[in-house]
């Protein structure tokens, strides 16, 4: 699967609103760790670089990937089987 590895996965039923897959994935093309959370709606899809998150306690668009759209593609048949 493209260099990408699940650290771990978990549903999250979200009573008060959608529920939502939170995961930690190891991607090897860039060498750090993300925070993906995804909701049941294909396309929506957040990829935070838990690493940046850990070291810089930075939250800022311009510290984290916008490319939520292709670990949608590669992960939501895995994160929600």
């Amino acid at each position: 699967m493209a260099d990408v590895e699940i650290l771990d996965s978990s549903v999250h039923p979200n009573p008060e609103g959608e529920r939502f897959v939170a995961a930690l994935i190891d991607d090897a093309n860039d060498g750090r760790v993300k925070l993906v959370i995804m909701f049941e709606e294909e396309g929506y899809t957040a990829v935070l670089d838990l690493d940046t998150l850990i070291e810089e306690e930075d939250i800022s668009a311009k510290k984290h990937t916008q490319d939520g759209g292709r670990y949608d593609f590669l992960l939501r048949d895995l994160l929600w089987e």
